[in-house]
């Protein structure tokens, strides 16, 4: 028996007396009420008793369950009932972020709301106006685990205070991780080699390597099949960062779409609508002509079929991309090498992004449902479970294992998506991976989490692209860790909530700008025409909501002052 296999049974007996003397605490109460016990870990921790139904409503993912098992009965929800005493039903379901959104703008409209339901930031603003959210203010403190509150208090207070009105908290916010925001490019370094081509570090520098990837076969296929780089049809991410957006290429220019920003005076003005976007929509429309990015993203179907198929060498994402999409791409070509830069550059040499929201999603309680505490309760388990906390290790584990014999991660099956994390998680993890690699540090001292991902790296050292867990894992936080560590500028995102004339015009005007950046891209307007719609944005309600943004950052900003 090894040192960490003796640990994790001193654990695990330490833990099974702690949870057998909190529940006779609990079997000593007089009551049938569902109970938890009395003191704060315990109160976190202990299941009820008898079990308690939280209803919720379930955006669900192309998953597949075991044989025998449903929605509602499943080895996850088996698994979550177990461990806190919560019977998870779904009230409804719905596939998809749109068809989410959509079916609990019903709810919400109609006041037909399930116990504990996943919110976006203006669904909760509405909620909370119309009161039909419960007020979670004393239920936090008393049930958040130890590793909650920990994660929550590593933001210095910020995300607990996003979900939180007049010094009140009415939702349970995610935490996003700082490395998210950065969109970099990663390049196929085979094919990079196979050429004889330098890194990118320019805009020019992707040009000449698309251009050489387009003409020079890189696969050695003898096919005319390598393609552009792959684009996602918005063209642009707004508060979060995804795959095949543009954001670098804008950035390049200084340039933030779907962003308020401070302009060179200190005004709040809006990203979309200033001279520099017009610089990085004529550089794009010059790309799309060419070929550089692929002229075929408005009509495709699947645009990540040109990783999953090997088509584009070139691909824009963020750290995270080994775990999607670049896994499709080592799937089919296990002598695939993916690289990343800190690339495109500005004019002076420098990388730049701008931040993203420290929260965007809410866990939120429908007012009036007698157990709050039973979704935070949830949460705290899954937050184990995503951190690889679990005190039995080896049932996590085996959780995992049932995922992945259905072809997915076990955060598919999540009865609801929030997902904590330390806003410095990968570069800290990076750190560790380094040390732990180097035998200076010992893995004793890595949390759980860390030392899965070792044990991850290390399956890859040995064995190459035979895991591709481990690889994906391994390549993110090596190399996505690496250059997220790397000196960039970061842009300060001043506002993302709603205004009241935002509620009137704000779809109208996103309309009009995402037709007309998609027109002049293209090449179905001229680049001329971004003149005529900045005016024409400003003309129908832009002006009055810009006003109303500035408005609202000074306040913010005075609300922060000691």
């Amino acid at each position: 028996m090894t040192k960490d296999d003796r640990m994790r049974r001193l654990i695990n007996r330490i833990l099974l007396l702690t949870s057998g003397f909190g529940l006779l605490l609990a079997t000593a109460c007089q009551n049938n009420e569902p109970t938890s016990t009395a003191n704060d870990q315990m109160e976190a921790e202990l299941p009820f008793h008898p079990p308690v139904t939280l209803r919720i409503a379930y955006s669900y993912s192309d998953i597949e369950l075991p044989e025998g098992d449903n929605s509602d009965n499943n080895f996850l929800t088996r698994y979550i009932e177990e461990q806190t005493g919560v019977a998870i039903k779904y009230d409804w379901e719905a596939g998809g972020e749109d068809n989410y959104k959509s079916m609990l703008n019903l709810a919400i409209r109609s006041n037909d709301l399930p116990d504990a339901f996943i919110v976006n930031r203006e669904q909760f603003r509405v909620l909370k106006n119309q009161q039909l959210i419960e007020d979670l203010t004393d239920i936090y403190p008393r049930y958040a685990s130890p590793l909650v509150k920990e994660i929550y208090d590593s933001t210095g207070g910020q995300a607990l205070r996003e979900a939180s009105v007049d010094g009140k908290l009415y939702a349970l916010p995610n935490v996003a991780i700082e490395a998210d925001a950065p969109s970099y490019v990663w390049i196929r370094q085979d094919w990079l080699e196979k050429l004889k081509l330098q890194p990118p570090n320019t805009l020019q520098d992707m040009e000449r390597i698309v251009r050489a990837f387009i003409k020079g076969d890189p696969d050695g296929n003898g096919k005319n099949d390598t393609t552009g780089i792959p684009v996602e049809r918005t063209l642009v991410y707004g508060e979060k960062t995804g795959v095949h957006g543009l954001n670098g290429v804008f950035a390049a220019y200084h340039s933030f779409p779907k962003s308020w920003i401070y302009d060179g005076l200190g005004n709040v003005v809006y990203g979309s609508i200033q001279p520099e976007a017009k610089a990085a929509l004529a550089k794009l429309s010059e790309w799309y002509k060419e070929g550089i990015i692929d002229s075929q993203f408005v009509l495709r179907k699947e645009i990540n079929d040109l990783v999953t198929n090997n088509n584009a060498g070139v691909v824009f994402a963020p750290w995270w991309g080994p775990y999607w999409p670049l896994i499709s791409s080592v799937s089919n070509d296990t002598k695939a090498e993916w690289r990343v830069y800190l690339a495109p550059t500005d004019a002076e040499g420098m990388f730049v992004t701008k931040t993203a929201p420290l929260t965007d999603r809410y866990l939120v309680v429908r007012k009036g449902y007698a157990y709050p505490e039973a979704a935070l309760k949830v949460l705290n388990l899954l937050t184990k479970l995503e951190r690889n906390q679990v005190p039995n290790w080896k049932a996590g584990e085996q959780l995992r294992t049932i995922a992945e014999q259905q072809g997915a991660h076990l955060r598919n099956y999540y009865p609801f998506d929030l997902l904590l994390d330390y806003p410095d998680a990968v570069v800290k993890r990076h750190d560790q991976l380094i040390l732990a690699l180097n035998r200076e540090i010992e893995l004793d001292s890595l949390d759980t989490e860390t030392r899965t991902l070792y044990d991850n790296l290390l399956m890859e050292i040995e064995h190459p692209r035979k895991n591709l867990e481990a690889w994906s894992s391994s390549q993110a936080y090596l190399l996505g860790g690496a250059v997220s560590k790397k000196p960039m500028i970061k842009v300060e995102s001043l506002f993302y909530d709603t205004t009241p004339s935002m509620e009137k015009k704000w779809a109208a005007l996103q309309k009009l700008e995402n037709e007309t950046y998609l027109k002049i891209l293209t090449g179905e307007l001229p680049v001329d025409a971004f003149d005529s719609f900045a005016q024409t944005w400003s003309n129908q309600g832009g002006n009055q909501i810009t006003q109303e943004v500035g408005e609202e950052v000074r306040k913010a900003q005075a609300s922060e002052q000691p």
